[in-house]
């Protein structure tokens, strides 16, 4: 999800309908994404109040019916697609920062430094989860806390670098996206409207940080779960 303002200006043109079209797309997939991510975050919270209680909200998500179904079309898809899509206009976009140094333009530019930062990041998760990468456990679902305890305390780096950086750059590419997508989608058109949906969107961005930072405690503290 960009901004509308600066990436109409930065974006190369694609042709009327169909840049339209892949643009509320690339908005649509970043919505249902962002709309997991909050499910997760939230989830993973969960991990300060002990094990059993994160358990208990695992087995619950691993009990829902077709879940595999479910994944790949509300989740892998569409971040794939975004993912994609996004990198696209990334690269084929033309910041203008240095022309117009608004604090909008500055917003889309970090949008873009925590896109990059995020799909490292998500690589990584995914494939350490799957225990793809060398020292890491694949992910139980039977024995959740532990596993997810193990692969944070794997190496020091991990929990104390990749995962804080991770989850900064998520939280914000989730609240200005959704601060985006509004514009995107025609909901905020003044700048009064846009002003206190961004209010909102700061919210967001504090409560869903808020959680991670819960779950960051309770595994640097639990390192017996390892």
């Amino acid at each position: 999800m960009t901004t509308a303002t600066a990436s109409d200006m930065t974006a190369p043109a694609i042709g009327g309908s169909r840049h339209f079209l892949l643009r509320r797309l690339h908005s649509l997939t970043g919505l249902l994404f962002g709309g997991y991510l909050i499910v997760h975050l939230l989830i993973n919270a969960t991990l300060i109040e002990g094990g059993k209680v994160y358990q208990v909200q695992v087995d619950k998500i691993h009990s829902l019916p077709f879940l595999l179904a479910v994944e790949w079309a509300l989740i892998f898809l569409p971040i794939l697609f975004h993912i994609v899509y996004g990198t696209w206009i990334t690269m084929t976009g033309a910041p203008n920062n240095g022309s117009y140094p608004y604090f909008k333009n500055t917003f889309y530019l970090l949008q873009r430094i925590s896109a990059v930062i995020l799909i490292a990041f998500i690589a990584f998760h995914v494939l350490a989860m799957k225990g793809l990468l060398g020292g890491t456990l694949s992910f139980n679902p039977d024995n959740a806390t532990a596993s997810v305890a193990h692969h944070f305390h794997s190496h020091w780096w991990v929990g104390y670098i990749v995962y804080p950086i991770g989850i900064v750059a998520a939280c914000y590419h989730l609240a200005n996206g959704f601060w985006t997508a509004a514009i995107t989608w025609g909901l905020t058109i003044t700048a009064d409207a846009q002003r206190r949906w961004g209010s909102v969107c700061a919210g967001l961005f504090a409560f869903t940080l808020a959680c991670s930072i819960l779950a960051l405690i309770a595994l640097i503290l639990d390192k017996q779960l390892a």
